[in-house]
Parts: structure tokens; C-alpha cells; sequence
């Protein structure tokens, strides 16, 4: 198996870039769409259905990222066998399903259920996106492409909780899992329309045990591979972690009311925001110079937002003025760790990308809800939290530099399989 060099310009005939760089974003788009459409609705979700504790309400978040995770670890074998479109198809119509099936649950652990398996249907788009950006750019471009779709991927979450709030004037809460389903409907229209396949048949690989632990083995020993996904574990657990509290942060501890989704919006767009300097500064600069230096600035933001939070002097300027700066580190950090990351794997883009998948989000899931459930009524826990992802991260980084930070190198190439 031989590492693909893909060419610069249009990756396919009769895809102009752009309409490239737009399906991708809008296959990411069904996850993102996943997670913040319904924040608005959790409070009617749980009078509905008889969940009280306001705690208790961010399962229907972590559900379903629980299975976005864990659905990672099979699509990309899958997906280096059988090709990128035909897995893409099945699981988009697999979210629809699960999305109509949401809409009608009637008890809490039936709606839990139906996230789980939203989440394990819509997993295929984190490890197809990955990997179908990688069949067709490698290195710094790989990388400006990826944060290119992410620019656009963000407007997603500054929108979303908008749309909830104005689907739930519409009608219950139902409405919104509809909503989903139709916007999985239309992705499925484009990629059977519009998208071709973009992994050659002479390129696919057979599922075998031997070529799965060569695959594993190779992503989980290479340094760069696992520290890199590690990386990107913490700084995805930061995002869960605000976007599974912001409803309480935002009406319980600053009752704002309706205003939630416009200040949610304004973290969301700080992202963004990132995003696009990435993209027009990675080629310049560097991904590890990049993350590296949002990284350190997180870690000071993260200090300074402690001091303030255990002195009790946070007021709803200074949470968004912290948390909007500290999702903008986090924008700096996220895309450049996963183009990191799949540097050395390139050849095994589809199981490398299921495999750090599978890391990064159950990771994050574990660290965002943990720091999520901490939450008591203040902002110290995420202040604390977001505190303690920088420093983890930094050592993480550190160690996989072997020591030598804000230094622009690549990551060594994997040695393929004979």
C-alpha cells in the first residue's frame, strides 16, 4: 500500500472546490445540527418527559456524542473497504431514521436511546470527512481545506440554537428531531447526485484481522498519530463541556431568558472566527506554531478566568468575554491537531481517522461531561476545567515534540505495509 500524494486544485472532475469544500461542511454539519438544535428545547424536553434535574437533562447531549464516539471505531475499516460514498449513504440514511424515531419517544430513557443511535449513525461523518479531505490534499493544505469547512461548520452551532428556539415557536419539540431529519435527507440527495467516490478500488483494502491490527497498531504506536488524537480529546471535551452547560450558565446562573442564543452564538462565532484565521494563516505559519500558541494562550485565559470566578466577581461581560477568547483558542487548536494527527497515516486515512475518532470524541465526552455535571450554579467549574484541558494538552504536546515547542517540522510518514 503506497502513501497518495493527492495534487492541488479541483480533487475531482465536474466538482468545482468549492462545492467540494461545502459538502463537506455540510456532511459535518449533520452532527453539529445534532448537538446544539435541540439546547433551547431541554427544559421543555424534560417537563415533557418527567426529567427534572437540570443535571440530568445534558444526557441528551452526551448520549448522543457517547455513540457519535463509539460509532467511529468501524466506518473507517468499513470505509477503506467498500469506498467513501456507499458507507456515507447508509449512515446518513440511518440518521434519518433515528431522528424520526426520537420524535416519537415517549419516555426519557427511549429519547436517550434514539441519541445513541443518532450518534453512532452520524459518526461516519467525522471519519468520511477526515477521509475524504485526505484522499484529495495532504499537509498544510489538507490542513487549510479542513479549517476552510470548519469556517463554514461553525456558522452551524451560531445558528442552530436560533433555529431550535424558532422550530419549538413553531411547534413542540418533536419538530426539531423532524428538522433533522430532513436536513439528512437533503445531504443524502447531494452525495447520490453530486459526490464521487474518492477512494480508487485500487486503493481499497480487505477487512482482514491481519490488516486491522496492522492498521490499529500502527495509529496507536505512532507518537504524532495517538498524541495528536489525545490532543484533540481535551480541547473537543472544552467544547462538550460549555455546550452541555451553556443552557444553565446562560438562564440559571445570568438569566438571560431568551437572549441564550444570542450570547451562545457569540462563543459559537469566536470559534469561527478561528477557523478562518486558520485558514488563511496555516500555509504561512504552520499548524504546530498555530495550536501551539493557542494552546498557551488558553492556559492564561483559563488562569485569569479562575481568579475571577473564585473571587466572585464573574458578571455575564466577563464569562463571554472569557469564554468567547477561550473558544478561540480552542478554533486555533481543534483542526490543526486533527491534520497533525493524520500526518503519518495518510495511507490508512480511513481506519487512522476511525481509530483517533474513537479516541478523541469518547475522550471528550469524558472530560466535557465530567466537567458538565460539575456544575453548581457558578462558572468556576468550567473556569477550573478549561484550566486543567490547557495544561493537560501542553504536556501531551510536549511530550510528543520531544521537548522542541514553536518549531515548524513535519511529522516522519508511517512506514506502510509491505
Amino acid at each position: 500500500m503506497t502513501d497518495p500524494q493527492p495534487q492541488p486544485g479541483v480533487p475531482h472532475p465536474g466538482v468545482h472546490r468549492r462545492e467540494f469544500v461545502a459538502f463537506i461542511a455540510a456532511i459535518m454539519a449533520v452532527n453539529a445540527l445534532g448537538v446544539d438544535l435541540m439546547l433551547p428545547a431541554l427544559p421543555a424536553i424534560g417537563r415533557d418527559l418527567g426529567v427534572a434535574d437540570a443535571n440530568a437533562r445534558q444526557w441528551i447531549v452526551t448520549a448522543y456524542l457517547f455513540g457519535f464516539g463509539l460509532g467511529q471505531l468501524v466506518y473507517g475499516p468499513l470505509a477503506d473497504r467498500y469506498g467513501r460514498k456507499p458507507i456515507l449513504v447508509l449512515t446518513l440514511a440511518g440518521f434519518l431514521a433515528a431522528s424520526v424515531f426520537a420524535a416519537g419517544a415517549q419516555t426519557f430513557p427511549a429519547l436517550i436511546g434514539a441519541r445513541v443511535l443518532q450518534g453512532l449513525m452520524s459518526a461516519s461523518t467525522r471519519v468520511l470527512a477526515v477521509a475524504i479531505v485526505r484522499d484529495s490534499y495532504s499537509g498544510r493544505r489538507m490542513a487549510r481545506i479542513s479549517s476552510v469547512a470548519q469556517m463554514i461548520f461553525f456558522l452551524v452551532p451560531i445558528l442552530a440554537p436560533s433555529m431550535g428556539q424558532a422550530l419549538l415557536a413553531l411547534g413542540p419539540w418533536r419538530f426539531i428531531f423532524y428538522a433533522l431529519a430532513a436536513f439528512a435527507a437533503v445531504v443524502l440527495a447531494w452525495s447520490l447526485l453530486r459526490m464521487p467516490e474518492t477512494l480508487p478500488r485500487e486503493r481499497r483494502v480487505p477487512i482482514s484481522f491481519a490488516s486491522l491490527g496492522y492498521a490499529y497498531r500502527l495509529t496507536l504506536t505512532n507518537r504524532y498519530s495517538i498524541g495528536y488524537a489525545l490532543a484533540a480529546s481535551l480541547t473537543f471535551g472544552g467544547i462538550i463541556a460549555f455546550v452541555s452547560s451553556a443552557p444553565q450558565v446562560f438562564t440559571d446562573t445570568f438569566h438571560v431568558g431568551s437572549r441564550f442564543t444570542l450570547l451562545f452564538a457569540v462563543c459559537a462565532a469566536a470559534m469561527g472566527a478561528a477557523s478562518f484565521a486558520n485558514s488563511r494563516l496555516v500555509e504561512r505559519l504552520g499548524t504546530r506554531l498555530i495550536s501551539q500558541a493557542g494552546l498557551f494562550a488558553l492556559i492564561l485565559l483559563s488562569l485569569a478566568h479562575l481568579a475571577v470566578a473564585r473571587a466572585g466577581l464573574e458578571t455575564l461581560p466577563s464569562y463571554m468575554v472569557f469564554q468567547a477568547l477561550s473558544m478561540t483558542c480552542i478554533g486555533l487548536c481543534g483542526s490543526n491537531f486533527g491534520a497533525m494527527a493524520m500526518e503519518p497515516v495518510g495511507h490508512i486515512a480511513g481506519t487512522a481517522s476511525s481509530v483517533q475518532g474513537f479516541i478523541s470524541s469518547l475522550g471528550a465526552v469524558a472530560v466535557g461531561s465530567a466537567i458538565g455535571q460539575s456544575f453548581d450554579g457558578t462558572t468556576y467549574p468550567l473556569a477550573i476545567g478549561y484550566l486543567g484541558i490547557g495544561l493537560a494538552t501542553l504536556v501531551i504536546v510536549y511530550v510528543v515534540e520531544d521537548g522542541r515547542l514553536f518549531q515548524p517540522r513535519m511529522a516522519p510518514v508511517a512506514e506502510p505495509a509491505r
